[in-house]
């Protein structure tokens, strides 16, 4: 299929490029110390993980320890409460081991870092999912674990710390400037500055300097891949629509890798928050400009002084001032449609779910269906696939004590 000049029959072969771009986005813009590491841990993963060894180890890790491929539901007493015809099905990520997609890619980052003789694996955290993912991961391999979280996700993410300390994690609250997913970031790459001979940063999204947009995409391509097989298997035919949360975007592209080059609607939802005023969302996709931060060139929303402005969202997993480079390319080329989704309909979304399906979901990935609803009722006919990607076990105090049971 061709899109607007792009071939997507080999999209994959050309993006990003050797140098990490996506036609303007992407790069590697760090100081030549790190530089050095990067172009380290790209040469690593060009080799390594394109090796039979590296692919047979990480697909049993998948299948014995992760419990891939996870399934797909019907959400039949859901799709019943629209009332339209539309079927709604969900990839069930929240069944991942862990109880989110970010294992793929931190169980393939881990065992990069083990082939590579590294003894640390350092990472930042929002949701805490993330975090929970690499210390499994660590743990698993034997390797040290940093997990760098900001001080207010601490506090909304007890479960999830809890569960990274249990792990043998080194759990570090952040206290700079809002106390988020953003000065996580800096914290972590600060950190990582000091002990990239023997650490890795495993970013936690399909985001950051050159090679992780494009590792951190491979990794995750397990979902749509088994999404896109079993989807024509349960039905005989692709869904109409895809719908996935974006924040820094990495469960969303793991999902749309299995459908990019398909006749098939794409949506990625990001978090409108409490509405459009800078600082009480994190829409950077949908109200921000081209800038450079944290190492790559993507979309991201600005102060009056061209720096990363103050972001809001319910969901600490969304609440970052940019997205991934690839997701800032498939928003210009329009092959992805990226919509909002305020807190309210997230919240809404949370407890719909929960009582018509028996799936608890994570605030992240209630953006998600809560699109898919909202979609699902302009719809006269058809299917929408939503990616859950994770489980809302982490969330229950926090929505309990801010919302109350509904």
């Amino acid at each position: 299929m061709i899109f607007n000049n792009v071939n997507f029959d080999t999209y994959f072969k050309n993006y990003p490029t050797e140098d990490g771009f996506f036609g303007k986005y992407g790069g590697c813009y760090i100081s030549p110390e790190l530089q050095t590491a990067m172009k380290e841990i790209t040469h690593a993963y060009n080799t390594i993980c394109k090796s039979r060894k590296f692919i047979d180890e990480l697909r049993r890790i998948r299948r014995e320890f992760q419990g891939r491929p996870t399934p797909i539901s019907h959400l039949q007493r859901l799709s019943d409460s629209i009332g339209t015809g539309v079927q709604l099905y969900a990839k069930r990520e929240d069944l991942n081991h862990s109880g989110a997609h970010k294992l793929n890619h931190c169980m393939g980052e881990a065992l990069l870092a083990k082939y590579m003789g590294k003894k640390k694996v350092i990472a930042e955290t929002g949701a805490g999912q993330h975090g929970v993912a690499l210390a499994t991961a660590a743990a698993y391999f034997g390797l040290e674990c940093d997990i760098y979280m900001g001080k207010v996700d601490i506090e909304k993410q007890a479960p999830n710390v809890a569960r990274m300390k249990i792990l043998g994690a080194k759990v570090v609250e952040v206290t700079d400037g809002l106390q988020t997913l953003k000065e996580a970031v800096d914290a972590a790459f600060a950190a990582y500055a000091k002990e990239y001979k023997d650490a890795i940063y495993c970013i936690g999204s399909v985001l950051g300097p050159h090679p992780f947009p494009l590792m951190v995409r491979d990794f995750q391509s397990v979902v749509g891949i088994e999404a896109r097989e079993q989807f024509v298997d349960m039905t005989g035919e692709l869904p109409d629509a895809i719908v996935a949360c974006v924040g820094g975007g990495s469960n969303a592209m793991g999902m749309f890798a299995g459908f990019l080059n398909d006749p098939v609607d794409i949506y990625g939802i990001e978090p409108l928050g409490r509405g459009t005023a800078l600082g009480d969302h994190a829409a950077s996709l949908k109200y921000g400009t081209e800038g450079i931060m944290h190492g790559f060139n993507s979309i991201m929303l600005k102060d009056e002084n061209g720096e990363p402005a103050p972001v809001y969202s319910v969901a600490s997993g969304l609440d970052y001032p940019s997205s991934g480079p690839e997701h800032a390319f498939l928003h210009d080329l329009g092959r992805v449609k990226y919509d909002v989704i305020n807190d309210e309909e997230t919240i809404d979304a949370f407890f719909t779910l929960s009582r018509l399906e028996g799936i608890i979901p994570a605030i992240e990935s209630s953006h998600a269906v809560a699109y898919g609803i909202k979609l699902a009722q302009t719809m006269k006919k058809g299917s929408v696939l939503i990616n859950l990607s994770g489980r809302g076990d982490k969330d229950m105090d926090y929505v309990i004590e801010k919302y109350g049971i509904r």
